[in-house]
C-alpha cells in the first residue's frame, strides 16, 4: 500500500449494501461525489476503521456511506468549500448536500422565491 492511500470500503446507505473495497488517494468528505463503476454517489458519512498493532491504534481502513445522486450543475465556491446552488440568495442552505427548502430540486437561475441576500 502506497503511503497516500486509503483503503476504502463504499457502502450504500439504502438497501444497504457493500459496493465494494477501493483504494483511494484523497480523503473524502460528507458532501464529496465519489464516481465509482460508472455511477456518481453523494458521500454521507464517513467511518475510520482501527487496529490495534504493537500498543498503537492504526487507522486500518475507511468505510464510506453513499447514496446514488447525480452532480449539481449549480455549485458555489463559500469560505472555501463548494455548496450546491445559488449563495447569493437568502434561502441557500450553503450545504453541499441540500440546496434550499423552498426550491431544492433547483434551478436557482429560474427560482420564484429567490431573494439576495442583504450586505
Amino acid at each position: 500500500m502506497e503511503p497516500d492511500s486509503l483503503p476504502t470500503e463504499v457502502i450504500l446507505t439504502h438497501p444497504r449494501q457493500s459496493l465494494g473495497n477501493v483504494t483511494l488517494d484523497w480523503m473524502p468528505q460528507p458532501g464529496n461525489y465519489l464516481d465509482l463503476k460508472g455511477k456518481t454517489y453523494a458521500v454521507l458519512e464517513r467511518r475510520h476503521r482501527y487496529q490495534l498493532r504493537s500498543g498503537r491504534y492504526r487507522l486500518q481502513k475507511v468505510a464510506l456511506y453513499v447514496q446514488s445522486a447525480s452532480r449539481p450543475v449549480e455549485s458555489t465556491l463559500v469560505d472555501g468549500r463548494w455548496v450546491i446552488g445559488d449563495a447569493t440568495c437568502v434561502y441557500n442552505a450553503r450545504s453541499e448536500l441540500i440546496r434550499c427548502a423552498i426550491n431544492p430540486s433547483g434551478p436557482c437561475d429560474r427560482c420564484r422565491d429567490y431573494q439576495p441576500v442583504e450586505t
